[in-house]
């Protein structure tokens, strides 16, 4: 549709943002809706990044998507942040009020709907999670797997100093397990999720073995390229369920587009396929 003078803006800032896969994410939202805006990408380079966050509101945005790797330095920068994005201490959605600019945190909201969707089975509580890597993505789906009621997550990361950091911040129900004590820490889970870069395209291997495994467990990797990892395709080979990364990107999106634009978007299998086209 055609903008007006009153169109609505947001975007999305990073540094660098030309991979960012958001502009063609809220784009398609955008005239799918009908919706008199526009969503476009902020290259900020990271000295720039207060003066960035500040200007937002003062350019009539309605707020910003933020991307790697501002999103721990933003945090610092909002005028309030909502209790989850304050726990995390990472702010992926910014969303401009009267009173300035507001960070929040969709990741793990993203994560586990994306969940929901793929497997309708599975439910976090049933039997223990297992989580590969301690970063900032896995401390967004620790987080979540814990409020949504999983009584136990495993963490394993080739820094353990890094996983013990998470039991310490998170509480009992985080335990750490060794980089590769997968004879110790897979038998009984009912999740499996890779969080590391590991098994991207361009990034090393990701090298796991799921022997231990039980075959009802659901496997995720958060990793959206290739959309059908190494780990996923071993276990849908070994008959587990499985659910790959790109929904994650998609359900966080959704409460962002919601603020700024005023319309609550759905993920469909027609946004998956634009979104999966070259």
């Amino acid at each position: 549709m055609t903008l007006t003078g009153e169109a609505k803006v947001a975007g999305v800032i990073g540094w660098p943002v030309a991979h960012s896969k958001s502009p063609r994410l809220h784009g398609y939202w955008l005239a799918q809706y009908g919706v008199d805006g526009a969503y476009v990408p902020l290259p900020v380079r990271p000295d720039d990044l207060p003066a960035a966050v500040r200007a937002l509101p003062k350019l009539g945005f309605q707020g910003a998507n933020v991307t790697v790797p501002h999103k721990a330095a933003v945090a610092e920068l909002c005028d309030d942040l909502e209790p989850h994005a304050q726990r995390l201490g990472v702010v992926n959605t910014l969303i401009c009020t009267g009173d300035g600019v507001r960070g929040a945190n969709t990741d793990g909201l993203g994560f586990l709907n994306n969940l929901f969707h793929g497997a309708p089975d599975w439910r976090p509580e049933n039997a223990p999670a297992v989580v590969l890597g301690a970063g900032g993505a896995a401390r967004a789906v620790v987080v979540a797997l814990l409020d949504a009621g999983a009584h136990e997550v495993r963490v394993l990361n080739r820094t353990r100093a890094k996983a013990e950091s998470l039991a310490q911040e998170f509480g009992e129900r985080v335990r750490v397990f060794a980089w590769g004590d997968w004879a110790d820490a897979f038998p009984g889970a009912g999740l499996l999720v890779n969080t590391t870069s590991l098994g991207m395209t361009g990034q090393p291997a990701l090298s796991v073995d799921l022997t231990p495994l039980p075959r009802r467990a659901l496997v995720n990797d958060i990793v959206y390229k290739p959309l059908e990892t190494d780990l996923l395709a071993t276990a849908r080979a070994r008959g587990n369920p499985a659910v790959d990364g790109l929904g994650m990107l998609l359900y966080q999106a959704v409460p962002g587009f919601q603020a700024w634009f005023g319309v609550r978007p759905e993920v469909t299998d027609d946004l998956r396929a634009r979104m999966l086209a070259d």
